[in-house]
């Protein structure tokens, strides 16, 4: 057997969760940018299924904290950025039950957004496994680099929103801007938790330095 083989340092148990809580909730959205392109009922059930997969793993994460007297980093700092990813996917999936019950349509700004959000997971799922390795720096830049993602989404919100309030027709075409303003919200809302959750990567990044 080969000494990097005997000596290789064994995954963190709970950075291995909060990883595979950020591959869940990579994959929720990239459900929500499907669903967003051509609206279906079997991507929004699918969605519904990983949020609820997304859950149980949190449960559990939340348990092993509650067990272990030695962890990585902070129990808080665990536990809400555990939290964060999980709001994110909170919203992909409460996005996609509002759009089923007023019966909204996509619009390409919920596309961007959805997609923006995407990217932004994906940045988390860099930073955590930079973490496992202990390449804090690079945890940090990645960190940063959903952070910039965040803006963006909030640019493109706020764009949206300009467009949506001109000059409604009639009172139908008003109760239709206030549906697609709902979920709007929603998507910027899930970019809040995704800002929130690289600021907690940062403040971890810091504490281990």
């Amino acid at each position: 057997m080969k000494l990097g083989k005997i000596f290789k340092r064994k995954p963190n148990k709970f950075l291995q969760l909060l990883l595979e809580q950020t591959k869940l909730t990579m994959q929720g959205l990239e459900l929500l940018t499907r669903y967003l392109k051509k609206r279906n009922s079997d991507i929004a059930k699918e969605i519904h299924d990983t949020e609820h997969t997304a859950d149980e793993m949190r449960r559990i994460l939340i348990e092993e904290l509650m067990n272990t007297f030695a962890t990585p980093f902070d129990r808080e700092d665990i536990f809400s950025l555990s939290r964060a990813i999980d709001d994110v996917l909170d919203y992909a999936n409460t996005t996609v039950e509002e759009m089923e019950i007023l019966d909204v349509s996509p619009t390409p700004p919920m596309v961007n957004m959805a997609t923006l959000l995407y990217e932004a997971s994906r940045e988390f799922e860099l930073a955590i496994e930079r973490l496992q390795t202990n390449h804090l720096k690079v945890a940090g830049d990645h960190a940063q680099g959903a952070k910039a993602i965040e803006n963006q989404v909030e640019v493109v919100y706020r764009e949206a929103l300009a467009d949506l309030f001109q000059e409604p027709k009639n009172l139908k075409h008003m109760m239709t801007i206030l549906k697609v303003r709902e979920i709007y919200r929603h998507l910027s809302n899930a970019a809040d938790r995704e800002d929130e959750a690289a600021n907690i990567v940062a403040d971890i990044v810091m504490k281990m330095s």
